[in-house]
């Protein structure tokens, strides 16, 4: 049986072994494609693949499991993905650490620990820790059969993702190293954090090898490394190469030379992991977030500036890495490899425009997708059950005479308000709490109405801990009370086969538009958006991702593999009352 060994280098089968990885992840990637990615990554003379793995797609609800993933188009087989890696010829390095980071939703935190008060993530709670021995029963029978001592590619595991920017809970460590013990997991065991001593010290546990994240001065970080990995191999677990882009942000691009000079530092004295080899997507409402001064959502695109684009297409900066990499391999095999100009090249359809078909407004439409929860005050998605999507709160202002000002308290992330269908503001962060003045108006029983997004959790920092979305304080009216009786709609948006389209339309409020498109050859393609405000896109039932005017992402990767010959439906939910009569489908990106 083989084996992988970490001592003074790393050893596969008793013989000196030198990883060069890149990242694909299983979930951004429709499995229609991992063969070509997988590949693709093969040919550039990598050895091993790398991928984290979201625990929110695999416990979708407390205490069910899912390790296939039929309404994401198969992307969560993980073992699957795992064998056609070994299949191809290819290593592999798993990341199943209860938080991931990786510009995901929460972190890959599943969103219903938030209903729980109190609850201290990545911390020794019980509270915690209960919930990830149960989830990691389930996902380590899943994993261990694929470890390289019982016949699968696995090579070595994650423990926790870059921790020690987190926290110093060392007991906390050792409990995930024990539960990943306890379930059969035999292969070595790592952790990866920044190139700085406190990140380092943090999550020295016995047993764990220490790595290091960087994408750039690799030298420096290689030397810090040599203190803590105790003459051990030296590896860069995550190489960055790129980066990730927030909406009314810019695009972002890597210096391609400072990368390549990068890669040759690390290669020629250590390991690599390159992120990312080809990013991918960030389907459905799926985006993570980051927080600092103001919340900044991440686009639909993981492009990443990856050595392959969103789409799978072979970019300069990866025949550059090519060559660097070639050299480090022997002549043979690299001889042996197939070249970047034996792949074809983009051949996207441009199926242009689509007329809209159909329309039907939310307001009306909520007898058919959403039931109303009644409560006193307003209650968080996470408190109501609902993960992600939108949520609208209903109430009939049956004291206040003369309305002149709302607050919104404990609110998240971007909410627009109306009475009686009149749009009074739109307000997001720091400005929900904000007092919103308006000129005073007549409002008994009117009905108020305000529609809560929410447009991705954070997935790195202290505020892991503290986001739930929609609205869980109160509505404060002319600055004096707060307004009872409200009914909640949950707006996940995952049954819009149940829209009746002749319900009713109420122009510039929130709605629904149908488009259908003929198919003769399927291809790849992407839906540009120009015309429309915010909203998300639907393309045959799938959650394509969200898009909104204010980009940098002007276009949406529609995958020809949710495409089929004949009809094809697209659904625009759109949120601002700003729309279109078409929509376009084209044959190039436009991620701004």
């Amino acid at each position: 049986m083989s084996a992988f060994e970490i001592k003074d280098q790393f050893y596969l089968n008793g013989e000196p072994f030198q990883i060069i990885s890149g990242s694909i992840h299983y979930f951004r990637v429709l499995p229609e494609y991992w063969q070509d990615r997988l590949t693709k990554l093969a040919a550039m003379g990598c050895n091993t693949v790398e991928t984290y793995i979201p625990w929110n797609l695999h416990e979708p609800k407390s205490g069910e499991f899912d390790f296939y993933g039929e309404k994401y188009h198969g992307m969560l087989d993980i073992a699957a993905f795992v064998r056609l890696a070994q299949k191809l010829g290819l290593w592999v390095i798993l990341r199943p650490t209860p938080y991931i980071c990786a510009e995901w939703e929460f972190g890959g935190f599943p969103a219903w620990l938030l209903a729980e008060d109190g609850i201290k993530l990545r911390t020794c709670d019980e509270r915690y820790l209960f919930y990830v021995r149960r989830y990691y029963e389930k996902l380590m029978e899943v994993l261990a059969p694929l470890q390289i001592d019982q016949g699968g590619p696995v090579l070595m595991m994650q423990v926790e993702n870059e921790y020690g920017s987190f926290g110093n809970d060392r007991e906390y460590l050792r409990e995930i190293r024990d539960m990943m013990r306890k379930g059969g997991i035999t292969v070595p065991l790592f952790a990866s954090d920044g190139p700085a001593h406190d990140m380092l010290s943090n999550t020295a546990i016995p047993e764990v090898f220490p790595m290091a994240n960087f994408g750039s001065g690799a030298k420096g970080a290689f030397e810090l490394l040599k203190q803590y990995n105790h003459g051990g191999p030296l590896m860069c677990a995550e190489f960055w190469i790129g980066w990730f882009d927030a909406w009314n942000g810019e695009k972002h691009y890597g210096n391609m030379q400072t990368a390549v000079e990068n890669l040759e530092d690390i290669l020629s004295e250590g390991n690599v992991n390159i992120y990312m080899f080809e990013g991918g997507t960030n389907f459905g409402f799926l985006n993570g977030a980051n927080f600092y001064d103001k919340l900044t959502p991440d686009v639909t695109s993981y492009d990443y500036d990856a050595l392959l684009t969103e789409d799978g297409q072979i970019t300069e900066k990866y025949k550059k890495f090519r060559e660097v990499i070639l050299k480090y391999l022997p002549e043979q095999k690299a001889a042996a490899l197939k070249k970047p100009e034996d792949f074809p090249a983009r051949d996207a359809a441009c199926y242009g425009k689509i007329m809209l078909q159909k329309k039907v407004g939310l307001m009306e439409s909520l007898p058919d997708i959403a039931e109303a929860v009644e409560t006193k005050t307003p209650l968080s998605m996470e408190r109501l059950g609902q993960d992600y999507g939108y949520i609208l709160y209903s109430t009939v202002l049956d004291t206040e005479r003369a309305l002149n000002s709302v607050r919104l308290f404990e609110a998240a992330d971007r909410a627009i308000c109306y009475v009686d269908g009149k749009k009074l503001f739109v307000a997001q962060d720091e400005g929900l709490s904000a007092n919103h003045s308006f000129e005073t108006m007549d409002s008994l029983n009117k009905r108020m109405d305000i529609l809560v997004e929410n447009q991705g959790r954070v997935n790195y920092g202290a505020m892991l801990n503290f986001q739930r979305k929609g609205i869980d304080g109160c509505v404060l009216l002319n600055n004096r009370f707060s307004q009872h009786n409200w009914k909640s709609y949950c707006l996940p948006l995952d049954n819009l086969q149940k829209l009746v389209w002749d319900a009713g339309y109420t122009e510039e409020m929130p709605a629904f538009y149908r488009f259908v498109f003929e198919v003769d050859t399927v291809k790849d393609t992407f839906l540009d958006f120009a015309g429309w405000g915010k909203g998300v896109a639907f393309v045959n039932g799938f959650n394509l991702g969200r898009f909104w005017e204010v980009g940098p992402q002007k276009r949406l990767y529609v995958p020809g593999a949710l495409l089929h010959q004949g009809e094809n439906e697209i659904i625009l939910f759109e949120t601002e009352g700003k729309h279109s009569d078409s929509i376009l489908l084209l044959d190039e990106p436009d991620l701004g």
